[in-house]
């Protein structure tokens, strides 16, 4: 559920660019309340635009993650991970000073067409 005028994932030639994506539930359009409710659907909705472009986490070369709060570093990384099974894409993160309805994290990704 986009919150403004952009597309949830463009392709350019064999990248899958995805657009950041916030802790909203796709249909209530609800943020998750804590940090990590808000990562786990943010990493939620990122898996199912790439299902919807027929990839998967495995396809992933980069991901940039923003967050507000340092202390919350530990929990959004414990929940990042685990979407990957132990192969990471390289990784940018940065602690910024607010994000769009308040969240508390936002991640974008690319991702590799085999």
């Amino acid at each position: 559920m986009p919150v403004g005028p952009y597309h949830q994932a463009v392709r350019y030639g064999d990248l899958v660019f995805l657009s950041g994506q916030i802790g909203l539930h796709p249909v209530t359009g609800a943020l998750a309340v804590t940090t990590e409710d808000q990562t786990v659907q943010v990493m939620e909705n990122l898996k199912a635009i790439l299902r919807e472009c027929q990839l998967d986490f495995s396809d992933v070369v980069q991901a940039r993650i923003y967050f507000t709060n340092a202390s919350d570093w530990d929990t959004i990384n414990k929940v990042y991970e685990q979407y990957f099974g132990g192969v990471y894409p390289a990784r940018a993160a940065v602690n910024v000073a607010g994000l769009p309805k308040g969240a508390k994290v936002e991640i974008e990704m690319i991702a590799r067409v085999r």
